[in-house]
């Protein structure tokens, strides 16, 4: 932590996130998914020996200038982000490490409030990959908020519609 020795408060170790909503650590990688304030919403993977990193809040919101002057030195950018036209507040979620679904092992899931929908993707060596829009699977969960674990690494979501909790399994 950077912060210790001086400099800053002892208990932060990154800096420039809005409003994060859930942050998993997975594998040495941290998945901060981070509510917007009026234009985009963002999901940034960074390893979790990045002590000092700055996500760019309020300089930056996602990859948009947000207050100006915009420069890009010493900032951390997210690696997904879609804009208040898409939904309006990312629920972070997980990585699935399950083993029901063995083809999404590795992913990371993440919806939106509002839209309800729900997407994962892969990340690996610095690169998301299988993009995907999982609601032709499992439909629209509306006023998602939260994802959680099983003690088999299985995946649920919530709602506060009727306090409902989901469980993600796979196709018959």
């Amino acid at each position: 932590n950077p912060y210790v020795s001086g400099g800053g408060a002892p208990e932060v170790y990154m800096v420039g996130l809005r409003n994060p909503w859930r942050v998993d650590i997975d594998n040495g990688l941290v998945y901060i998914a981070d509510v917007g304030q009026s234009a985009r919403e963002e999901v940034t993977v960074a390893p979790a020996g990045a002590g000092g990193a700055n996500f760019g809040w309020n300089t930056w919101e996602g990859t948009s200038c947000y207050r100006a002057p915009c420069g890009i030195d010493g900032f951390v950018f997210p690696q997904v982000e879609y804009s208040h036209q898409t939904g309006c507040s990312i629920t972070g979620g997980l990585v699935y490490r399950g083993s029901a679904i063995p083809e999404l092992a590795g992913h990371y899931f993440y919806g939106d409030f509002c839209e309800g929908w729900i997407k994962s993707f892969r990340y690996s060596g610095g690169i998301v990959g299988n993009h995907v829009d999982r609601t032709p699977e499992f439909g629209t969960v509306p006023l998602l908020t939260s994802f959680g674990y099983d003690g088999s690494g299985e995946i649920y979501v919530t709602t506060i519609q009727g306090g409902q909790i989901f469980k993600i399994v796979p196709v018959s």
